[in-house]
This record gives structure tokens, C-alpha cells and sequence, in this order.
């Protein structure tokens, strides 16, 4: 009876990872519009978005359905956030968190290495018909997900951010039209009435950062360096494993010191560590993880830092 089971189990399990294989360019080169729900913990969001894919660019807008007015325009690598109090703040290469993250679409490492895949079955979301697929981490050092995949492109309607059986984060499509084609005007910005000034408040680098003058001396397997954020008074280096991204942060401590530890919202965790540096004044310097995996992960990143060289670091921050 197990022999006769063996090979249907290696058949779903090939199908699903084929399936694995179209959400990143689904994502990308897709067309479509529709709105959707995103919720971590006690928050919920919907937000309208139109994707379009012509000419191997991609151009995408994202409205705030909930609260204050808010847009995200994306041409290609560059995006640009619209807030009525802010302005306009120009992105380069950002990496959100969610179902939308460049990490997630990119699909840049084997997710198969990390993650167990698994056919669930079939379901229908916003009127289409889905796949769905279960992605069992390998170890305990990041979540689990199931992701329905519309079965014509696989374009990703519908997921779920597990530990165990608790889902900590949902993203799902409540309308949705896939289509050919999508007009200029549909990325076009409408609160530009009441946007004047257009500052350029963070830049971030397509290469990867570094760790001038700090170390880091642990990251779970599977986590490769990532598009990383510049800017602020501390370094930033991001890791993603093709699904979760996270990423590590160094600056002098402040006055006052923020409590160390760490605290969650939804599958989002931000872990806070102090460490010294200097043989005489023990320098303190402020390292701050953030990102989709569990507590004791974040901590475990968080603690295996050091600063090796803090001129190095001071004169990086100074740049």
C-alpha cells in the first residue's frame, strides 16, 4: 500500500513545485485590476490596484481604500508613494512586505529547498478558479503559507501566512478582471490636487548593502542578501528566502534607549538588541530586526551581531 501511494505522492508533490514555478512571473506579467484585503494581526487594509505588463516593463498602481488618501506608482524599478501630508516620496527597488514584495515575486532562490510544497486541491476565488498549494517550512525559523493560484495564469488571488494551524496574515482579491489591456489613465495620480512638494525622502540601492565595521554572525539557511533600504542614521541589510524577507539594522543608541525584545503584528516581527563596542567605553550601538519570521529567529539575528569596528560603522553612518 505505501509503494502503491509513492509514486501519486511525487506526482503532486512535482505538480505543485511546477505550479511554484509560475508565481513570479504570474505576478509580473500578468494584466489585471481588481481590489484586495491585506490583514496582520488586528489590521485590515484594502487597497485598489491596477497591474500592467507592456513591453517587459511593468507599471503598477496602488490606491488606500481605508482611512487618508495614499497611492504607490511603480514604472519598472522606480516607485513613487503619494501622501496628501507628505508629498511625493520617490522609492527606488523597495521591498514591502506581502504578497506583492519584489522578494516575493522575484522568486530569486529555490523556494522547494526551504519549503515542502503540497497540493491541496481546487477552490474559486473573486469568480476564478484556483489552485491551492501549501508551502510546510523545512525548519522553525520561518512561517508557513498556502497560496491559491488562478489556474489559467497563476496569478496569486488569495494566501495565508501560517505558524502551525494560525494564520497570521491574509491577502485576498474581493474583485478581480484579467485582462489585455489597460489604459494610461489607470496610472495616473488623482490626489495630486492636494500633493505640491515632491521630495526625495529615501533612495534605495540596487546593490547590496554592507556591513561597514559590524558583523553578522547568523542567518537561517536559505536567506540570500536582498535589495537593501540606505538611509536613516544606521546600516540596513536585507535577506530573503524567495517568500520572507527580513532585514537587519545597526545605529548608534540613542537617548532614551528603546525597550530591548520583541513584538509582533501579524507575521511582522521587530526584535530590539543592544550590543557594545570599544575596549574603554563600550560603546552602545542599536541593532533592530524586522521582517516575516518568528520571534526567536529575529533574536537569534538580532544576538549573533557584532561590531568589530565602530570608526568603520561611524564613518559609514557619516556617508
Amino acid at each position: 500500500m505505501v509503494l502503491a501511494m509513492a509514486p501519486a505522492q511525487a506526482a503532486a508533490r512535482e505538480t505543485a513545485e511546477s505550479w511554484l514555478l509560475k508565481l513570479g512571473p504570474a505576478l509580473n506579467m500578468t494584466t489585471y485590476r481588481g481590489v484586495f484585503v491585506y490583514s496582520r494581526g488586528d489590521q485590515v487594509n484594502s487597497m485598489m490596484i491596477a497591474h500592467r505588463y507592456r513591453d517587459g516593463q511593468v507599471d503598477e498602481r496602488l490606491v488606500v481604500q481605508d482611512g487618508a488618501n495614499g497611492e504607490i506608482i511603480r514604472r519598472g524599478s522606480r516607485v513613487v508613494c503619494v501622501l496628501p501630508e507628505h508629498g511625493r516620496i520617490h522609492l527606488d527597488q523597495v521591498i514591502p512586505s506581502g504578497p506583492f514584495a519584489e522578494a516575493f515575486a522575484s522568486q530569486q532562490v529555490p523556494v522547494g529547498a526551504w519549503y515542502q510544497p503540497e497540493l491541496l486541491g481546487e477552490d474559486r476565488i473573486a469568480g476564478y478558479p484556483a489552485v491551492v498549494i501549501a508551502l510546510q517550512p523545512r525548519d522553525d525559523h520561518r512561517y508557513g503559507y498556502r497560496l491559491w493560484m488562478e489556474k489559467d495564469t497563476g496569478l496569486l488571488l488569495k494566501s495565508h501566512v501560517r505558524q502551525q494551524d494560525e494564520v497570521l496574515e491574509r491577502f485576498q482579491f474581493t474583485t478581480l478582471e484579467i485582462t489585455d489591456y489597460l489604459p494610461d489613465s489607470e496610472f495616473e495620480v488623482n490626489v495630486g490636487a492636494e500633493v505640491k512638494d515632491i521630495t526625495p525622502v529615501l533612495n534605495l540601492s540596487g546593490e547590496h548593502g554592507g556591513m561597514d565595521g559590524w558583523d553578522l554572525g547568523w542567518r537561517p539557511d536559505g536567506f540570500m542578501p536582498a535589495a537593501t533600504p540606505r538611509g536613516g542614521r544606521g546600516q540596513a541589510v536585507s535577506f530573503s528566502d524567495g517568500l520572507a524577507t527580513f532585514s537587519v539594522f545597526v545605529e548608534p543608541a540613542g537617548t532614551p534607549e528603546m525597550p530591548q525584545g520583541a513584538s509582533r503584528i501579524g507575521a511582522t516581527t521587530l526584535y530590539m538588541h543592544y550590543t557594545e563596542a570599544g575596549e574603554a567605553d563600550r560603546e552602545r550601538f542599536l541593532v533592530t530586526v524586522v521582517g516575516e519570521i518568528p520571534p526567536h529567529t529575529a533574536m537569534q539575528v538580532a544576538q549573533s551581531v557584532t561590531v568589530d569596528d565602530r570608526n568603520a560603522l561611524a564613518r559609514a553612518l557619516a556617508d
